[in-house]
């Protein structure tokens, strides 16, 4: 009888531009295209068995999973040099044992919903397709929160949560496309953050 062999997993780290975060990209996909999972915390990530490792490691501090990557957020007292190597063997140890990322199912897709207005429809349409990829390269995601009186508002999660560069990104890029795109959006807010 042959034996099953194991899926090669190919794990490389990537840089981003909030210092505390670090993005550990798969050569295949953990999770369906344009659906994230932010765990600021252990106990917040009940459906995920891999952020509940991750956050055995005292370091730490955040985990979010996307695509075909997991951004790690560490602690401001220990620098990358010393964990990197443990918590990207750590990952790919867990990959290549075949464990599910995330459990977790959905029904429909959690982007889009048949009531949401016209405007919201085109907002969530234009995050999807011009914003997320850019801000899932930095290893962070953005999920649209609300629109009202021409503010729509967003959640930043990932590498996104605690970036100084994130309300620049929010102002002169996330805002001015809105804008410039829908004139019935005059500001764009960051939820939580």
């Amino acid at each position: 009888m042959l034996k099953a062999q194991a899926k090669p997993v190919h794990l490389y780290m990537e840089a981003n531009p909030n210092p505390n975060s670090l993005k550990f990209v798969a050569n295949f996909m953990l999770v369906e295209d344009g659906v994230s999972f932010d765990y600021p915390t252990q106990e917040s990530a009940e459906n995920s068995p891999l952020a509940q490792e991750l956050f055995n490691f005292a370091s730490v501090e955040r985990v979010f999973v996307a695509s075909n990557f997991v951004t790690v957020t560490k602690s401001e007292s220990v620098e990358w040099a010393e964990i990197q190597t443990i918590i990207r063997d750590h990952i790919k140890s867990y990959l290549e044992a075949g464990k599910k990322v995330v459990n977790a199912k959905f029904d429909k897709d959690p982007l889009f919903d048949e009531n949401d207005s016209e405007i919201v429809k085109k907002i969530k349409g234009i995050l999807d397709e011009y914003i997320r990829p850019a801000v899932e390269q930095d290893g962070g995601a953005i999920v649209f929160h609300s629109f009202q009186d021409g503010v729509v508002k967003v959640l930043l999660q990932g590498s996104c949560s605690g970036c100084p560069s994130s309300t620049v990104t929010l102002k002169a890029g996330i805002q001015n496309l809105l804008t410039r795109m829908l004139p019935e959006v005059k500001e764009v807010e960051a939820e939580g953050i």
